[in-house]
């Protein structure tokens, strides 16, 4: 088959670059801005450099590079996964989206190279027992440099044990004669030599002295540091927000805007909430439904290229940890100029939508407009009004009294279509800590999602597919919300670990099967357990200019449009909007800038996400650091051949009970059913099961706690059915001979 060389040159250049991530035969199109003609012709190339042997298909069709361009066959690139604890890794391909395009590559102990969690590497692939496996050949590129951990002197070597490791060997600081520091100090360090595959041989200098591990601040500090967050913005940054503060007066509504001042308003967050960039408008008019998703304009007060803009562009998103902000964006607009603070005109991107009763859309648009928010509420006080509606008349007013049952009238009405054609409801519960006045933890309690943050969530759901479909509609290039459908091996797996519960359900191909599972065990010891396994087989949800609809929640058009103060690519939305109001001929990005910031934008989310569970579980431990020897109540959450997860219920952490640490009995891992069993009665674990655990261990260098198990609380119910199930002498033994006597019988016959 002739192909065009030189379109074949562009692919493989494509495909061998460093920023390429596997993409589509389309996708790849796009990226060397080929038209539809050019896209067959990609196709043609493709098949016929996949046939050669010098690329290579992965799942979905997504073209894959076999390494360096006259490289050998048999290696590929892709992501380090570290197992902790276990000396070994595995090697993540990654597509355009950031998710995995076929099975991890397991890299056996002794063959990582030295690579952590995130280093870009090439491997080398060879069949193994159970598939293949991969040897770290290279290390392409570090993911970071820059370390946390604690300072020791062993042996009369200054050394320092890092955080978020497999390495249990420390790293050789050398002499810090000098500086204020001690034993037991946090530190940040960059390294200058890699430890090797068993640990040892790493250096590192250290780059600032944290504080006492024994100050309940420095969790935060050294997070902060171990994840890259910025501490403070920069002067420049700051100047430019004074002069954006300066040149903005908010006792009138700025010429060309819609006039939204008169029109009755509200915002709802929660009650510790650190920015409000949404407001609600809602009204009835003949026979129908007009809402108003008020946002605030962002993109007013960041102008491109400026410096706001660079900053913001690197940061990404705000970071929420437990005792501070990292904002996108600095407070003086974040917390003044573009918070919808009542009694105030606010700069504002409308989305207007109007419903008919069957819940019909008729009419989107969106408009440059300004507010005045007549009420500031908080989801606690909307979910007392809607449990006694008529006891706050009074102090609210009619008004408000009615804006609000109708806001809670036609979102149940919304939420209840949207579960209807196969959205799913699988979020699990954010952990909130209670702290004192010096960071420690008091207590800690789960968020419950309740109709007060409904009516917002379904609000602002359909602000952003209103938004994305107009803007889809008009074929333009911007950061959809993709969530692409999960993998059929993910949901056997899933259907596996279904029916292995005996929930009487035998499959969940469908999204109306998941959501059947996710309801049936919807406030039952099952539900974390389930949802969890759910959320595992499902992908990560990524923001890029691919038209790909968002699974879960069942929406062919979706977008971020709803919060331009925490997240860049809701400003980019907005700035897409506005050049469209303002009738400019090209208001849109290329669809290769925009890939590589929906890459940007989704690699800083997931860090954000992950600083912020690693900070609860950190501060968490800390506080269970001081209550070792009692004893809690907890539900079973995952079941392993090696032990049992526990969740707390009064306190939502979990610790992981070695089965080494059970009561002395053989035990075996029964997937069907979830079970880890002994022989002996009562020795029977189950997912789900209620037992009273004890904190035993907390390992706050690796960040793991352990429990001890005290009492299964559920072993009675277990042992009628466990008797039955066992052989007549109560043995694996004795079901052995059994089996050997009647099949003795049958040779005779």
């Amino acid at each position: 088959m002739e192909i065009s060389q030189e379109i074949a040159d562009r692919v493989m250049r494509l495909v061998v670059s460093p920023d390429y991530r596997p993409s589509k035969p389309k996708q790849i199109a796009a990226m060397l801005d080929l038209d539809a003609d050019g896209y067959r012709e990609v196709r043609r190339v493709i098949k016929q450099l996949v046939l050669e042997g010098r690329l290579l298909y992965g799942s979905n069709h997504l073209v894959i590079s076999t390494g360096a361009v006259g490289g050998p066959q048999d290696r590929v690139r892709g992501i380090f996964r570290t197992a902790m604890g276990g000396g070994f890794g595995f090697v993540r391909l990654s597509d355009s989206g950031g998710e995995k395009v076929e099975e991890d590559l397991f890299v056996p102990p002794g063959e990582t190279g030295g690579a952590l969690e995130g280093d870009l590497v090439e491997v080398k692939v060879r069949p193994g027992r159970q598939g293949n496996e991969a040897s770290v050949a290279k290390i392409l590129q570090r993911a970071r440099r820059q370390f946390t951990g604690t300072f020791r002197v062993q042996n009369g070597e200054s050394v320092v044990f890092l955080d978020g490791t497999p390495y249990d060997k420390p790293v050789s600081v050398g002499d810090v004669r000098g500086l204020p520091i001690k034993d037991d100090d946090k530190v940040f360090v960059e390294l200058v030599q890699f430890p090797d595959d068993s640990g040892a041989g790493g250096e590192a200098v250290i780059l600032e002295r944290l504080g006492s591990s024994s100050n309940p601040a420095i969790d935060t500090l050294t997070i902060m540091r171990q994840y890259g967050l910025p501490d403070e913005f920069s002067e420049e940054v700051l100047q430019n927000a004074r002069e954006q503060s300066d040149a903005f007066n908010d006792d009138v509504v700025p010429e060309g805007r819609r006039d939204f001042t008169e029109m009755l308003t509200i915002t709802i967050d929660p009650f510790d909430a650190r920015d409000f960039d949404d407001a609600i408008s809602l009204q009835r008019e003949d026979g129908r439904w007009r809402l108003w998703v008020h946002i605030a304009d962002v993109s007013h007060f960041v102008q491109p290229g400026s410096k706001l803009d660079i900053e913001a562009r690197a940061r990404a998103t705000s970071v929420y940890l437990p005792d501070r902000v990292v904002p996108m964006i600095p407070e003086i607009i974040s917390n003044h100029l573009a918070s919808l603070q009542p009694d105030r005109i606010r700069l504002v991107k409308t989305a207007e939508i109007e419903f008919q009763d069957d819940l019909t859309i008729t009419h989107s648009e969106v408009h440059n407009g300004a507010i005045r928010s007549d009420m500031r509420l908080n989801y606690e006080q909307v979910d007392q009004f809607l449990a006694a509606p008529e006891e706050h008349r009074e102090k609210w007013g009619d008004a408000i009294c009615d804006l609000l049952t109708d806001m809670h009238k036609l979102a149940m009405q919304i939420r209840k279509k949207r579960f209807k054609g196969g959205s799913l409801s699988m979020d699990m519960p954010e952990i909130k800590l209670d702290l004192d006045k010096a960071g420690k933890v008091k207590g800690a309690y789960r968020t419950q999602h309740t109709e007060s943050h409904q009516i917002i969530e379904e609000f602002m759901l359909a602000a952003n597919q209103a938004v994305a479909t107009w803007l889809d509609d008009l074929e333009l290039n911007f950061l959809h919300r993709i969530h692409p459908p999960p993998e059929r091996r993910k949901l056997r797996q899933l259907s596996m670990f279904v029916k292995d519960l005996n929930l009487g359900i035998e499959s969940v191909e469908s999204r109306f099967e998941i959501q059947r599972v996710l309801d049936k065990v919807a406030g039952t010891p099952l539900e974390d357990a389930v949802n969890f396994a759910v959320l595992k087989s499902m992908n990560k949800a990524v923001y890029g200019p691919q038209r790909e609809g968002h699974y879960a929640l069942d929406m062919e058009h979706y977008c971020h449009f709803t919060s331009p103060i925490r997240r860049y690519p809701d400003l980019t939305v907005h700035r897409l909007i506005q050049n469209l109001l303002d009738q400019k001929k090209t208001p849109d990005d290329s669809y290769p800038t925009m890939l590589k910031l929906g890459h940007h934008c989704s690699d800083m989310e997931r860090n954000a996400q992950q600083a912020e569970r690693e900070l609860i579980q950190l501060k968490l431990l800390h506080f269970l650091n001081k209550h070792i020897g009692e004893t809690m109540k907890a539900v079973i959450s995952r079941v392993f051949a090696d032990g049992l997860h526990a969740r707390c219920i009064k306190l939502p952490v979990d610790g992981f009970i070695p089965v080494t640490t059970l009561p002395d009995d053989k035990y075996r891992f029964e997937r069907r059913g979830q079970i880890l069993s002994g022989f002996r009665e009562g020795n029977r674990f189950r997912l789900g099961d209620e037992v009273t655990i004890r904190v035993a261990k907390v390992d706050l260098q690796s960040r793991q706690l352990f429990f001890e198990m005290v009492t299964n609380h559920s072993a009675k119910s277990h042992s009628s059915s466990h008797k039955s199930s066992k052989s007549p002498k109560g043995t694996y033994k004795g079901k052995r001979k059994v089996e050997r006597r009647e099949k003795k019988k049958r040779r005779k016959r």
